[in-house]
């Protein structure tokens, strides 16, 4: 199991570096003895789990064959694919489905719409739990697990940059709460705006979260209210068909 447990976290490792690391920076990051880190390297290497570069390792092709395998293998996603269609025709806006891991979001699915946006967050790219619409996940914490987000945050500064204070961000939680829905603008990106809701299981359980984003421009309050309804019907209709 240690074995195990110290492969999975120097995946975990690479997946999060933004360019290929050296052996010795794997090793350095993971606490791991250098030459356990080349054997446990040397065996991902074989599975495709790994690749090898000029400047180092990067995560491998096979973490692709895996996302395309969770893709087709997934209930939340096979359901959820044909809503997203149908929220994107009705609205012209993105809409998108994310789940979250550990202290953030992942985007697992999303259908672009005709409206441009300035910044397109990739698939499987993960954002943390306090900005925009991810904060339909932070809402459903305990007071603990904020208080473990919020660690090592300095300060919640928005991209129009307005600094949150902890005692609003916790405000906001409430009332995400108590309205069933978050209404975010200029939060991770100057100009834009989403709006999101969650999706529960049919134990009640916090499933994903739903969410319609566009240019802040398209989102008057005509709009936002229309999103906020058809967000919510097609939540429902997400969780009673969940298996």
């Amino acid at each position: 199991m240690r074995s195990l447990e110290r492969t999975f976290d120097i995946l975990r490792i690479l997946r999060q570096s933004r360019v290929p690391m050296r052996l010795t920076d794997i090793a350095s990051e993971s606490g791991i003895h250098l030459a356990t880190t080349q054997r446990i390297l040397s065996v991902m290497l074989q599975y495709g789990y790994v690749s090898q570069e000029r400047y180092g390792y990067t995560v491998g092709v096979t973490s692709v064959m895996n996302a395309f395998s969770f893709h087709v293998t997934s209930s939340l996603n096979q359901i959820t694919q044909p809503i997203l269609q149908e929220l994107t025709a009705a609205s012209g806006l993105m809409s998108s489905l994310a789940i979250r891991v550990d202290l953030a979001q992942v985007m697992v699915l999303r259908v672009e719409g005709t409206a441009p946006l300035r910044y397109l967050l990739p698939v499987g790219e993960s954002t943390p739990l306090y900005l925009g619409g991810a904060r339909i996940f932070a809402a459903a914490m305990t007071a603990e697990e904020v208080a473990t987000l919020l660690e090592g945050v300095p300060e919640i500064r928005l991209a129009s940059g307005q600094i949150v204070t902890e005692q609003e961000f916790a405000n906001s939680l409430k009332e995400i709460r108590d309205l069933g829905f978050v209404y975010s603008i200029s939060e991770r990106d100057l100009g834009s705006a989403s709006v999101a809701v969650p999706v529960f299981s049919q134990e009640g359980t916090l499933e994903a979260s739903l969410q319609v984003s566009g240019p802040a421009a398209e989102l008057d309050e005509e709009k936002v209210e229309w999103c906020i309804l058809e967000l919510k019907r097609a939540s429902a209709a997400i969780t009673k068909r969940l298996p």
